[in-house]
């Protein structure tokens, strides 16, 4: 073990080092133990069971990869910045592994079917990765038998609380390396040119100034691009309308299995789910699931006594979803809602309305603020938005992009 005072990334490099084949970045390269005793965590292992995209595989059927690939893609960009740009400059070893682990560990907190989940749940991700990293024996094992203290700074970046604004800017920022990783991999597996973007040249116009990452004014036109790439990817792969309803039918499954549970319905064996059902999860708990076992029990479910429960399993299996229709009043609801108990369906499960607005860019109006962007001219540190027409113009507009659904059988 040894002191953040006294710790070089030489002293923990390994003899042989290994590289990881990767569709996105090619090789992405783990040069330290650390690193590599936590890809082969059980907790790091268990994202490979959880796909990134949740639902989005019905509508791109090629979008089967997981948060385990998405997590290595954000250590491989983290290491980018370290080492193809300025930021490296400014920090010393100790900062470099925190914030490299930090890439790597920043979605272990993710349940099945990821933001889903959190909402049937209220389970939220970034929470229960700190509680992994603090509480699961082998991640906290791992990382302070490599530094004391290494767990609480690794925490301390993902919260958002360390002292070293940089660390932060790098994994969490309107310009980080998770949304960077995401939308290149998304794009790429989507089979669209969406989330494409010169990753690059942004990291060529990476600057630090008053003790945070700034850019180059020359890199505008890479930002713009990159913002563009997002908004774009927003709209036409992650608030699909198809992959709404296919993501609503399943919160509906586990409504009913909320309503069943309660009122005493007799399950066969759920055991994975009832310390979710009753609210007393502990790291254990919420390690064990993965989507694996919850499409093992959506399939036990098609066969289930309760029909309200047998038929959403088997649409969500099957891919029997319900159409849509854009939303326009409560009379439309009401009218659809009639309709359904006249064909048998209770529009508790079977009806539901579903909002998605998407910020292209958010202008914080305050320049110590970190997650603003800035860009530098005449020594000068301006918001964006001052320099990029498009940004400007797009604050300026206060017309944020609004897409309200109604789903129904």
């Amino acid at each position: 073990m040894f002191s953040k005072e006294k710790f070089t990334l030489k002293s923990i490099e390994m003899q042989e080092k290994r590289v990881f084949r990767d569709a996105i970045h090619n090789y992405i390269h783990v040069d330290h133990d650390v690193i590599l005793s936590l890809i082969n965590s059980a907790a790091m292992q268990r994202l490979k069971r959880i796909k990134q995209l949740g639902g989005t595989h019905q509508v791109y059927q090629s979008a089967e990869h997981s948060r385990f690939t998405h997590s290595l893609g954000v250590y491989a960009i983290v290491r980018r910045m370290i080492d193809e740009s300025v930021v490296g400059e400014y920090l010393n070893d100790y900062d470099k592994i925190t914030v490299m682990i930090a890439g790597l560990l920043h979605d272990l907190g993710h349940g099945p079917f990821s933001h889903c989940f959190e909402d049937i749940f209220d389970e939220k991700h970034e929470k229960y990765t700190v509680r992994i990293i603090k509480e699961d024996k082998e991640i906290h094992n791992i990382l302070e038998n490599c530094v004391n203290g290494l767990c609480d700074d690794v925490c301390a970046v993902i919260e958002k609380t360390h002292s070293n604004h940089i660390l932060i800017q790098i994994i969490s920022s309107q310009l980080d390396a998770d949304r960077m990783d995401y939308l290149l991999r998304d794009s790429y597996f989507t089979g669209t040119t969406y989330g494409q973007f010169d990753l690059s040249r942004i990291l060529r116009v990476m600057q630090v100034k008053d003790g945070k990452i700034v850019y180059k004014q020359s890199g505008v036109q890479a930002i713009e691009n990159y913002i563009l790439a997002r908004y774009h990817m927003y709209w036409q792969v992650y608030y699909h309308p198809t992959t709404r309803s296919y993501e609503q039918i399943m919160i509906s499954i586990f409504k009913r299995i909320k309503f069943l549970y309660k009122n005493g319905y007799e399950f066969e064996n759920i055991s994975y789910l009832i310390p979710f059902l009753e609210s007393k999860v502990n790291v254990n708990d919420y390690l064990n699931l993965d989507e694996n076992i919850c499409f093992y029990y959506f399939r036990k479910f098609a066969d289930s006594k309760d029909t309200i429960l047998r038929d959403l399993s088997n649409r969500f299996l099957n891919r029997k979803l319900f159409r849509y229709e854009d939303f326009i009043s409560l009379d439309q609801k009401e009218r659809i809602e009639n309709e359904c108990r006249k064909n048998g369906y209770d529009p508790e499960y079977y009806v539901f309305c579903d909002d998605q607005i998407q910020v292209p860019y958010l202008h914080y109006g305050n320049k110590d603020d970190i997650r603003e962007i800035e860009i530098i001219m005449n020594d000068k540190l301006v918001s964006l938005s001052e320099v990029s027409e498009i940004v400007g113009a797009i604050i300026q507009s206060n017309n944020n992009k609004m897409d309200s659904k109604i789903y129904y059988p």
